[in-house]
């Protein structure tokens, strides 16, 4: 599921670990194209993923616009970290491992448990929330926030953790981007993921 937007290709061999680290999240994308007719209705955990996905594109666009970070912040300048692949999350909740397409993560719908694909996006959200608790895009914020309501898979409210009020140093900018990018990609995923659970409910 998880793709990255336009722009300049990476260039080879520096970023390549980008393509390895999200392997799985392009195999998802794959099988989980948006439905190929309109639905019904439109849930409100599939408004709040596309909200979501509307704020992250547009808090990225507002950094690259204004220069807020001092840099050029684009896939190409950043590392990045999946800081949920020590967790459950979206691909290992919501996908099976499939010993005949290698490391690809495939569908299983005979197997699909909806319960722990939503738990395992609640926790993505709960940790891209703490990352970001002290990025100054309250919009983009709230509608993590909508998300995680939205899901409604745990009776525990996501941590707020206090906002840190020293100086911002580069490295702690640089991640923030790389950190916006991961976000913004694993959105496209949660969102996609959504548009499959619409399908299927829609075909009961």
């Amino acid at each position: 599921m998880e793709q990255r937007g336009g722009g300049r290709a990476a260039p080879p061999g520096g970023h390549r670990r980008h393509y390895s680290a999200l392997l799985p999240a392009l195999c998802l994308a794959l099988a989980l194209l948006p439905p190929g007719r309109a639905l019904p209705r439109r849930p409100p955990q599939l408004s709040s993923s596309r909200d979501m996905l509307a704020a992250a594109n547009a808090s990225l666009q507002r950094l690259q616009d204004l220069s807020i970070l001092g840099f050029e912040c684009t896939l190409e300048e950043v590392d990045l970290e999946d800081i949920t692949k020590n967790q459950t999350n979206t691909i290992k909740a919501c996908t099976s491992e499939d010993p005949e397409t290698g490391n690809c993560p495939v569908l299983e719908r005979s197997t699909f448990d909806k319960s722990k694909c939503l738990l395992g996006i609640y926790e993505d959200l709960n940790a891209y929330r703490a990352e970001l608790r002290n990025f100054d895009d309250q919009k983009l914020l709230a509608t993590i926030d909508e998300m995680m309501m939205a899901l409604n898979t745990s009776s525990r409210s996501a941590p707020r953790l206090p906002a840190d009020t020293g100086p911002v140093s580069f490295k702690d900018r640089m991640r923030l981007c790389s950190i916006l990018h991961a976000f913004r990609i694993r959105t496209i995923t949660i969102n996609r993921m959504m548009n499959y659970l619409t399908s299927l409910e829609s075909s009961l």
